[in-house]
């Protein structure tokens, strides 16, 4: 069974740093992109990395460019999102999801398989 299951979240004061995680299990990790999205208070599901196949490409939101970094850890069938001088409006739920096939839009429909989430609050 396919799982992904993300890790990470927590408080942190605005300007400060996270690191989540995404572990997957039960499915060949090498067939799948994963990329990750974000639901904020008042908005729709947002996706804050977009990564090709082959790791060549990644394309972030502006709202979260120069700030986020996504990296992948294919030995630990693991995805990072290295988030850092985070801002009260990037508080939110944090998933991660996998698709099988590429396209540069990245629309939530397009992930066939998500984790749980896990939180972000950025608060003094």
């Amino acid at each position: 069974q396919l799982q992904l299951v993300e890790s990470g979240g927590g408080l942190v004061q605005p300007g400060g740093s996270l690191r989540l995680s995404c572990e997957g299990s039960g499915f060949s990790w090498d067939n799948y992109m994963i990329d990750w999205f974000r639901q904020t208070p008042g908005k729709e599901r947002e996706g804050v990395s977009c990564r090709s196949r082959s790791d060549s490409r990644t394309d972030y939101p502006d709202s979260v460019k120069g700030r986020f970094t996504i990296s992948r850890d294919n030995a630990k069938k693991t995805v990072y999102l290295q988030m850092s001088t985070l801002k009260p409006e990037d508080t939110g739920i944090y998933y991660c999801a996998a698709r099988k096939y590429y396209s540069p839009t990245c629309t939530p429909r397009e992930f066939v398989h998500w984790g749980q989430g896990t939180q972000v609050t950025v608060s003094s």
